[in-house]
């Protein structure tokens, strides 16, 4: 038996056997990190200088880019490096880092995309009160809230997981540092505190969904009120990409966690770790370009602008 005292490192799942498919799969994370970096800082860029982009849904879709941006450059790097230099070892300390930041990341992920549901839900539900609803200070409140409430679920949940004794070595079934992998290797009566923090933040998940769910039956028997075709074509497309961005966070991640144990092995557990933490980020800019027209034109205008200037 060891104990946690005594580990300086962990042991990482590696993405293949072979030295070529690791360098297949550093070409590929290479190519997605790239994409995803390119795309959110594209629209973090064009938010920013596109003054006639300063509102709430842009104010917090630029956000959402920046908890993205944060998500993939905290677990690709490292897998990258990895597969680069055939090696699976991670510090003690990087790893209790890259668990903290990527739980930071992923709950302020979802937290915006709760805050931007209640943005389409005003919107359109009530589009009278949407000045005095979400003002700047509102929306830049929202956004606070968002963030400084990850940032506690993450140093809660890190600082609960690093507390306790592991007894089962250091080999972790999986890419990057998570909390499930760890608890594995945790003593067998020593983790209810983690459990429980794990079941309270699943009820407040299953809360927001609820929040979620009701708001957009509200949005969609109001929409279909909408007497002209143009009106209703408008408002659905402010709330597509919404809901499809939402729709794959969550299906990615629900089914990571709670797929049934007869589709759980390495090879399935390691695709659906890429496919909820590495696939989001890259696909999320491309989602919300796609069916906006405001924000595909102001990306448009920075990068020939920047073409013009070189």
């Amino acid at each position: 038996m060891t104990n946690s005292s005594y580990i300086s490192h962990f042991l990482l799942l590696a993405l293949a056997d072979t030295r070529q498919l690791q360098l297949l799969h550093f070409c590929l994370l290479l190519g997605i990190s790239l994409a995803a970096l390119l795309a959110n800082g594209l629209i973090i860029s064009a938010v920013a200088c596109g003054h006639h982009l300063h509102t709430p849904m842009f104010f917090f879709l630029l956000n959402l880019a920046l908890s993205d941006l944060g998500s993939i450059c905290t677990t690709v790097p490292k897998a990258m490096h990895n597969s680069l230099w055939d090696t699976t070892t991670i510090p003690y300390t990087g790893c209790a880092a890259q668990l903290f930041f990527f739980l930071f990341f992923i709950s302020a992920e979802f937290s915006l995309l709760t805050v931007m549901c209640y943005d389409r839900y005003v919107s359109i539900c009530k589009p009278l009160h949407y000045g005095t609803l979400l003002g700047s200070r509102a929306c830049a409140h929202m956004a606070a809230a968002a963030w400084a409430s990850a940032f506690l679920n993450a140093l809660i949940h890190t600082t609960s997981t690093f507390s306790l004794p592991l007894c089962h070595g250091n080999a972790l079934g999986q890419f990057f540092c998570e909390i499930p992998q760890i608890l594995k290797l945790s003593c067998s009566n020593s983790n209810l505190s983690e459990q429980w923090l794990l079941v309270a933040s699943v009820c407040l998940v299953f809360g927001c969904f609820v929040f979620i769910v009701f708001s957009y039956v509200q949005i969609f028997r109001a929409v279909l009120r909408i007497p002209s075709e143009q009106g209703r074509h408008k408002a659905f497309s402010t709330c597509l990409p919404h809901l499809a961005v939402l729709s794959l966070f969550l299906s990615t991640s629900i089914f990571a966690y709670l797929k049934p144990p007869s589709f759980s092995s390495p090879s399935m557990d390691l695709a659906l770790s890429v496919l909820y933490s590495v696939v989001p980020p890259a696909l999320n800019p491309l989602i919300y370009s796609l069916r906006n027209q405001e924000l595909k034109a102001a990306v448009w205008r920075l990068m020939t602008g920047c073409f013009q200037e070189h």
